[in-house]
């Protein structure tokens, strides 16, 4: 019972790293987009939305890559712990 609630833990400590970069970086370009606003009087609502968007859509380009390793990895481990505790039983 202790494999599996390290396992849980994992995977929700995995689901925070993994969201964190994309949130992290919509919130400084949103940041930055209100300093803006402020700065300039703009009071358009829309205005954040497509920066943010493209912000968070290059962040997800660039760590592609790791994060889909990170979750293969992730994967493995869960399915070989699935194997292991069928077998035993």
């Amino acid at each position: 019972m202790d494999m599996f609630s390290r396992l849980a833990n994992e995977g929700l400590w995995l689901i925070l790293i993994l969201s964190l970069l994309p949130l992290l970086a919509s919130l400084i370009v949103g940041l930055i987009v209100s300093l803006f606003q402020a700065l300039t009087q703009i009071q358009e609502q829309t205005l954040t939305f497509v920066p943010k968007i493209f912000a968070t859509i290059l962040v997800i380009m660039i760590t592609a890559g790791w994060m889909m390793d990170t979750l293969r990895e992730f994967s493995i481990r869960a399915f070989d712990l699935m194997l292991k505790v069928s077998v035993t039983r």
